[in-house]
């Protein structure tokens, strides 16, 4: 359980691959965690949920080897540090725009001395991991994932990544879409050219291009790209437009 190889994966510069969860339930998060992803997104921004709905959902993906990404609303410390306590290995802050907030982000994000987290891991006693332990090792498989989602962020795309302990700089195409004007359209040129630019930059540093795709055709050109950290769609999303296409086709039958 203890530590998550989520780290491993991307310093090795495999390809790493997640899905979103879809709703805060032990038996939801159950089926998305069979699938068997490298990360499972657990989205606190735009959800209706805080740290207290997940209760040990991050320790039932841990005991997996699936690793719990919590997204938060905000470059927030206190909000950072309670989705590491409530026991995420990943921890992705949204609309990050320079290398100074990827610095604060990352500070928020570590024990000292890389950073200024507060020392109190819960998850550990959920999970019956040692308390002390994690704290001494937690900085080597805490994963900082930064989101790019503006022009802005683009422009100051090298500079973020040159800051220490940033592992992953995640493209939001939907935010994205809105800062380059076609609000909506994540797939006009504007966002495709972003989108194509960002693993080239990337290339030759220690941080690895990450985004989300809705399907796996999408999935598999952005990865043909350079994308090494991708999430694909949802267990409900994905499932859901299955059931709809069996039901039409055995009514067109």
């Amino acid at each position: 359980m203890y530590p998550n190889p989520l780290k491993k994966k991307i310093q090795s510069g495999n390809l790493v691959l997640g899905t979103i969860l879809p709703g805060f339930a032990p038996h939801i998060a159950g089926i998305t965690i069979g699938t068997n992803p490298d990360f499972m997104w657990i989205d606190t921004e735009h959800s209706p949920y805080g740290t207290e709905a997940m209760d040990v959902i991050p320790v039932m993906a841990r005991s997996k080897g699936v690793a719990p990404m919590i997204r938060v609303a905000w470059h927030d410390p206190t909000l950072i540090k309670k989705a590491y306590d409530a026991g995420a290995v990943a921890v992705m802050v949204p609309q990050v725009d320079s290398a100074e907030e990827a610095a604060r982000a990352v500070e928020y994000a570590k024990y000292p001395p890389d950073g200024n987290r507060g020392l109190t891991p819960t998850w550990t006693r959920v999970a019956g991991e040692d308390f002390n332990e994690v704290i001494r090792t937690a900085n080597d498989e805490t994963v900082v994932v930064l989101q790019v989602e503006s022009r802005q962020a683009f422009d100051n795309l090298e500079e973020m990544a040159r800051v220490p302990g940033v592992d992953v700089l995640f493209v939001g195409p939907l935010d994205l879409s809105a800062s380059v004007g076609t609000i909506t359209d994540t797939n006009s040129k504007e966002v495709r050219a972003i989108l194509e630019d960002v693993p080239r930059m990337l290339k030759g540093t220690t941080v690895i291009p990450g985004t989300t795709c809705p399907t796996q055709a999408d999935a598999e050109e952005k990865i043909g790209w350079g994308y090494r950290y991708v999430s694909v769609g949802s267990a409900l999303n994905i499932g859901a437009q299955m059931v709809k296409d069996s039901l039409q086709a055995l009514r067109d039958a």
